[in-house]
């Protein structure tokens, strides 16, 4: 793939690594791209059977986008969007081990794998309403679909923080191990899955994610959300972010 999103298939197990450590595994649009070839593989082989997918180093598991990349000419997430709607769908179960903390589309993208285990200390949190970012509408159907609607408020509008017993107390933890557990644990947890029917695996997670899937205006989301994107206030937030200060926003 490239250096900084490592893939790797043992037998029916694929494995993918976010391997940006320093950078916390913030995804720019190297990341995405090998995520994406990643993906192709995986949807082009019929033996795989289970997506784990982990970070490397002991702080972050994913920081979402890379601010580095942010602005208003490339910030409509499109292809972070396509990434992580291409997680949810695709058609074998995927784990998502959760190394540390997440933030941002890092909670996202862990929130579109199927199962999530994590490590004692993690936090989570979705800062785009400091920024004075909508959240793109794909990305709030995966909030919706894995926590319901009071939670995804909580999340996203609230931009609550959450500690890691927070995170297996509201459900979006499933499992909540000792960091020296966790490879452990998910390795238990794949090889359950791929001793099971993968037909039938396959054809309950289909049915499970249409079940779970909302129907909205999209063109009124994509109205607010360009809204938003091209706003002072998301110039604004995304400068105190960087100046590590508080934001002053104007409704503009």
């Amino acid at each position: 793939m490239t250096d900084s999103i490592l893939f790797s298939q043992t037998g029916h197990v694929c494995h993918l690594l976010l391997n940006c450590p320093e950078q916390h595994n913030a995804l720019g649009r190297e990341q995405l791209d090998g995520i994406q070839r990643a993906l192709d593989q995986i949807e082009n082989d019929p033996e795989v059977r289970v997506l784990l997918l982990t970070g490397a180093g002991e702080k972050t598991f994913c920081a979402g986008a890379s601010l580095r990349e942010l602005d208003a000419s490339n910030a409509d997430a499109a292809g972070f969007q396509l990434m992580t709607a291409r997680v949810a769908r695709l058609t074998v179960p995927t784990i998502c081990a959760v190394n540390g903390d997440l933030y941002g589309g890092g909670v996202e993208l862990a929130a579109s794998c199927d199962m999530r285990i994590g490590v004692r200390g993690s936090r989570m949190r979705v800062p785009a309403a400091e920024l004075g970012l909508c959240y793109p509408l794909e990305g709030i159907y995966r909030f919706l679909e894995c926590l319901g609607p009071a939670l995804t408020r909580r999340i996203l509008m609230g931009a609550e923080e959450f500690d890691a017993d927070g995170m297996l107390k509201i459900g979006f933890l499933d499992h909540l191990v000792e960091r020296a557990d966790l490879e452990r644990r998910a390795q238990e947890m794949t090889q359950r899955l791929v001793a099971l029917a993968p037909l039938a695996v396959s054809a309950m997670k289909q049915i499970i994610r249409q079940a779970g899937e909302y129907s909205v205006d999209p063109a009124m989301a994509q109205t607010l959300f360009r809204q938003c994107l091209e706003s002072d206030d998301f110039q604004e937030g995304l400068a105190a972010k960087r100046e590590k200060r508080p934001p002053i926003f104007t409704a503009r």
